[in-house]
């Protein structure tokens, strides 16, 4: 028997939303690509989190454009905020851009807002699903580092698989190992260290990721795998020759966050989108993941 940390809510089948890449476009990214009201798209999705009132939000990466700037905190902040306010525990994996310009320093903010956060990987269990969160900047982490997050991985995802208080996993990380970015690659270290446990697991069933700033989904040996960049950073285009065929071709909204709810032994995965008017958001995409 595994034991993790868990959040309880009194609903029987709690929402668990998950949004990634909510910074504000930088400068430069403003005049190399198209700026489209992207910090109110964030603030919009806050809201519409806080009156979905989930058991849980996870934001994987890029929470913030520089993660060393104070500054740069101080809408998000008051986001956290209004989350804590309304018992909304929000937790995180880092982001490159929490780690620009100057690594240390951001991190130490990161760490500040996310105290819940370990850098080598941690876990939280929402209504018996198990939401494994990675650190895939390996350019700035140590080489001991990354062997210790191996190591507490496959040792994880292990004791998950046995424990029979878990019945399904997410995995959780910044970097997409699969996506059809024109600004972004695919991330050959997430495919290699990452997807293979993953695959190999029987009860992980969704690898969520963001760095793409889009949204893509992609099946790979039977698993479903989605990235869902579209929390408020400046859009990013595709590739007209696909690298990896995206199941949702059709589907491509400008922002959105995804809704993630236990149907017995699979996870019902919505996709919320917001109206191309701002005028509030609308289920998109809905699929059911199921063990294998």
């Amino acid at each position: 028997m595994c034991c993790f940390s868990s959040t309880l809510a009194q609903d029987k089948n709690p929402v668990i939303a998950f949004a990634s890449d909510t910074q504000a476009p930088l400068a430069i990214e403003k005049v190399i690509r198209r700026s489209d009201h992207n910090t109110k798209a964030t603030e919009l999705i806050f809201k519409d989190v806080i009156a979905t009132h989930p058991a849980g939000l996870f934001i994987l990466g890029d929470v913030v454009s520089l993660g060393y700037k104070n500054s740069k905190w101080q809408a998000m902040d008051s986001y956290l905020k209004l989350c804590s306010q309304n018992n909304i525990p929000v937790y995180a994996s880092l982001g490159n851009h929490e780690l620009m310009l100057n690594a240390a320093k951001g991190a130490e903010r990161f760490q500040s807002r996310f105290p819940m956060h370990k850098s080598t990987g941690y876990v939280e269990v929402i209504d018996s699903v198990a939401i494994v969160l990675l650190n895939s900047n390996f350019s700035k982490m140590k080489d001991s580092a990354i062997a210790r997050q191996d190591a507490w991985y496959i040792q994880t995802i292990t004791g998950l698989d046995n424990d029979a208080a878990i019945k399904l996993v997410i995995i959780g990380c910044h970097h997409s190992p699969f996506t059809n970015s024109k600004v972004v690659k695919p991330s050959s270290a997430v495919q290699q260290k990452f997807v293979p446990a993953f695959i190999n697991s029987k009860k992980c069933v969704l690898f969520l990721s963001g760095h793409s700033h889009n949204f893509e989904r992609f099946n790979f040996k039977g698993k479903d795998f989605l990235v869902i960049g579209g929390g408020g950073g400046p859009h990013q285009p595709l590739r007209s020759d696909k690298i990896t065929p995206d199941m949702a071709a059709d589907y491509k909204p400008m922002f959105h966050y995804l809704q993630v709810k236990r149907n017995h032994d699979s996870l019902q995965v919505v996709s919320r989108r917001l109206n191309t008017d701002f005028s509030g958001f609308a289920n998109g995409l809905t699929f059911y993941s199921h063990k294998h």
